[in-house]
């Protein structure tokens, strides 16, 4: 399914469809914690603004929650009880036990449903088939392998699998899938159906900053036009460079630019804006009224260092990821976002 059109929330009807069948303990498992991060707030944060559920359960008269759980060893047979895990973690967890910790034993007596997110991931030793490097191999013994493992211990248990970018292009990957898949629905269907916005390409010979502060403008252009139609709305800008250094010094360099900017170099690009979309801009900025000393101060504000984000380190991306999130939260400010690889997935 492609990207935003909602496969987070199509496994959180899968959870509640699989407990009516029976099913009480899920095992939810993706290549990076940042999506784990994300995925825990969606399932169990009710006060969060992507929370998936319904603040109330019900099946009947019976009421319901939605746990997290270390293991299935001891979990309630009346509530849905959720695992979180790194495949990475996963496999490490379940080939040096501990207490407290999953063991392969607590996928045999009990019926589990593997979710896999960015499922393209355990896929290295079907898509390479015989072909395999040693960082392949490797990535074998603790993804792929371990998840078949899991999955042929119980033969009531689920696995299901979600991606993005599943490669059919592969002879291996599509021998696999062929009779397996459930559900097709790629970017195309997506944006003719209606869903997603329409993606244009915007290109100028400009240099990086005033390439930034042409998409600046945009973007509030974009808020102006939802506040006249008395929408809630929040454009978000995405920097990406091409290592994390350049995009830590463009981020800088952005932040500087902003602080120092001028209605003197707003009144410039007028004249030279290049592209009917930059002069139609202007033209509703004057329209409107909103002079450049205005929407200068705007711009200073909206875009000021403490409504930029970078999210390129471990540490970062972690501890911000959340916020990432619920960017749409009313509450939530930030404007522009300054990245390398790691809003690639999830």
């Amino acid at each position: 399914m492609a990207t935003g059109s909602g496969k987070t929330l199509m496994m959180t009807g899968l959870i509640l469809y699989l407990y009516q069948q029976g099913y009480r303990n899920f095992l939810f498992f993706v290549n990076s914690t940042n999506i784990i991060d994300k995925t825990r707030d969606n399932f169990l944060n009710d006060t969060s603004i992507k929370y998936l559920f319904n603040k109330s359960i019900s099946f009947g008269d019976k009421k319901i929650s939605i746990q997290e759980v270390d293991n299935f060893q001891t979990t309630s047979d009346d509530n849905v009880n959720i695992c979180f895990e790194t495949i990475q973690g996963l496999h490490s967890r379940l080939n040096t036990p501990r207490e407290n910790s999953l063991t392969y034993d607590d996928f045999q007596d009990k019926k589990i449903v593997l979710i896999s997110d960015e499922a393209h991931h355990i896929n290295v030793e079907t898509k390479s088939g015989a072909q395999l490097s040693k960082e392949e191999r490797k990535e074998i013994s603790s993804w792929e392998n371990t998840v078949n493992k899991i999955f042929a211990v119980n033969s009531q248990n689920i696995l299901l699998e979600f991606t993005a970018t599943i490669d059919f292009n592969n002879p291996n990957i599509l021998s696999k899938y062929a009779s397996r898949l459930i559900f097709d629905y790629p970017l195309k269907q997506f944006r003719v159906d209606g869903y997603s916005k329409e993606v244009k390409v915007l290109q100028t010979d400009a240099e990086p900053f005033d390439r930034a502060l042409q998409a600046v403008l945009l973007s509030q252009y974009r808020r102006k036009i939802f506040e006249k139609n008395r929408k809630v709305a929040k454009p978000v800008i995405l920097f990406k460079s091409k290592t994390i250094n350049e995009s830590k010094e463009f981020q800088d360099k952005f932040i500087k630019g902003v602080e120092t900017l001028t209605s003197e170099k707003l009144n410039k690009m007028k004249p030279t804006a290049k592209g009917e979309l930059l002069a139609k801009i202007f033209k509703y900025f004057a329209n409107n009224k909103i002079s450049l000393d205005n929407l200068l101060f705007e711009l200073k504000e909206d875009f000021s260092a403490e409504k930029t984000i970078s999210v390129n380190s471990k540490e970062e991306s972690e501890e911000k990821q959340l916020a990432v999130n619920t960017l749409e939260d009313p509450n939530n400010e930030y404007r522009a976002i300054f990245a390398v690889d790691k809003l690639n997935e999830g």
